[in-house]
């Protein structure tokens, strides 16, 4: 049981990040309108969560102009896919267990 518990990322366990990880597996890149529609959160909310998401490498910042608007798209990591992937299957350990 230790060893799962030791398998979850403390990163994920809020649900924001998570669905923000959650959203960007499934999806090759989001900008951060469709994040934030997405989960239905304020713009400095989600922000703070992709900070923390970016400072520890699971996610990846790109930022263009698009005509003459801004745009930040986000991408996961390598990292990061790895770490989501490790959390999944940790909590389906958990949730196979009786």
């Amino acid at each position: 049981m230790k060893d799962i518990l030791n398998n979850l990322s403390k990163l994920l366990e809020n649900r924001i990040r998570l669905g923000i990880m959650s959203a960007l597996v499934v999806n090759n890149s989001l900008d951060f309108n469709s994040l934030k529609d997405l989960l239905d959160v304020t713009d400095g909310n989600l922000a703070s969560h992709l900070r923390a998401l970016e400072k520890n490498e699971l996610l990846e910042v790109r930022k263009q102009f698009i005509g003459r608007k801004p745009n930040t798209k986000y991408i996961v990591t390598k990292h990061g896919r790895n770490v989501f992937n490790q959390h999944l299957d940790a909590l389906e350990q958990l949730m196979k267990r009786k």
